[in-house]
């Protein structure tokens, strides 16, 4: 047994024990993933969001922008009524539609990630309610923003986003849904900060540039759909190596850049006038 294979093996277990026990779709990104969203977008906070966001912060001692991002897993240990609320908030199955977004076939009572972020963001946005429901509300912008740019996300409903689509991953069972949140990720075996510095270094993506374009969840929900639908995302054989991970990381991690950088469009959009 090799070293990375060593290093591999606790980590998926863990990762595929809990995908095992919920339901629907599993988490998405793992922890640090969802930190890494939070911590690029607290950079491109505008001063009176940050203010906000500050001040909603300081009513639960502790809390930052990113260690509240990871909540939303959570709350099947720690909330289950919140948690059992909110399973379906966490994606959306629209691959089968050719990743077009349809309200009544794919989100019906906003019961998915888009809805749940639309209805999320008013809740921020109205300063009419108390900081607990606020900040809660912003726990859950957070974190489900995050969700939307994970590809197997906004994917294919038949294998509940790569949940049950089954591989080897370096020689070890696991799902795709699993390698796509942490999996390939491990592999870098790089801490929080080592990992925001890589991502930073990234090429800025394209929708910086198109600000109309950053506050939609549908259109966002649209792109990560495409992207799960990629030749190759399903690796053929069921089997995942080197060559799998040397592709798709990149695409994951520019995933993970772009969440960051729509998170903040969306806070400072949300929280831009006291």
């Amino acid at each position: 047994m090799n070293k990375l294979h060593r290093l591999l093996m606790p980590a998926l277990g863990i990762a595929t024990t809990v995908i095992a026990t919920l339901p629907g779709q599993a988490l998405a990104w793992g922890a640090q993933g969802h930190r890494l969203v939070a911590r690029i977008a607290e950079i491109r906070l505008e001063p009176q969001a940050r203010v906000e966001i500050d001040r909603l912060l300081a009513s639960e001692p502790g809390a930052t922008l990113s260690n509240i991002a990871p909540w939303a897993d959570q709350l099947r240990a720690n909330d289950p009524d919140l948690g059992k609320k909110s399973a379906g908030w966490h994606y959306v199955n629209m691959a089968e539609e050719d990743c077009i977004f349809s309200p009544p076939t794919h989100c019906r009572n906003d019961d998915c990630v888009v809805g749940a972020l639309k209805q999320q963001s008013a809740l921020l946005a109205n300063r009419q309610l108390n900081d607990r429901e606020r900040l809660q509300a912003l726990k859950f912008v957070v974190h489900l923003v995050g969700d939307l740019h994970q590809p197997l996300h906004a994917g294919y409903g038949h294998d509940r986003g790569g949940n049950t689509y089954q591989l080897q991953f370096n020689g070890r069972g696991t799902n795709l849904h699993s390698v796509w949140d942490s999996g390939m990720f491990y592999t870098l075996q790089l801490n929080d900060d080592q990992f925001l510095q890589r991502l930073l270094a990234l090429p800025a993506p394209a929708a910086r540039r198109a600000p109309d374009l950053q506050r939609d969840p549908a259109l966002w929900a649209e792109q990560t759909c495409r992207i799960a639908t990629r030749k190759g995302l399903y690796p053929s054989g069921h089997k995942i190596d080197e060559r799998y991970t040397a592709v798709w990381e990149p695409v994951a991690e520019a995933q993970l850049r772009l969440g960051g950088e729509q998170l903040a469009a969306l806070l400072n959009q949300l929280l831009d006038t006291p």
